[in-house]
């Protein structure tokens, strides 16, 4: 029976452990990426996409993220009617608009 020196053994161990903990890291750094873009949006959109009652612009919070990728996408394309909505939307990349989306999806 061959033997693996002690050091190789524990860095052997490891190599799963730090790569596991760095797409952690790295979903965590996209969640904030995402939260840090749909912050933007508040401002109209109200805090966490839940704007004042009565108010003529629509909540995002809950939203299908499908739905606001779609609707974001429209914007971006001009194909959708809007204010501002046109210049904002082309503002982002598609992997952003995807990454808000599922921010405001995810908010209840």
């Amino acid at each position: 029976m061959s033997r693996i020196p002690m050091p190789a053994a524990l860095a052997a161990l490891a190599l799963p452990i730090a790569c596991g903990a760095a797409s952690a890291a790295d979903t965590d750094s996209a969640a904030l990426r995402a939260r840090d873009h749909a912050a933007a949006c508040t401002s109209c959109h109200g805090p966490q996409g839940r704007p004042p009652a009565g108010s003529p612009i629509p909540a995002l919070a809950g939203r299908p993220q499908s739905e606001l990728v779609a609707q974001m996408q429209a914007f971006k394309a001009g194909t959708r009617p809007a204010t501002v909505m046109h210049q904002i939307a082309r503002g982002y990349s598609d992997e952003q608009i995807t990454a808000i989306a599922a921010w405001f999806a995810a908010v209840r």
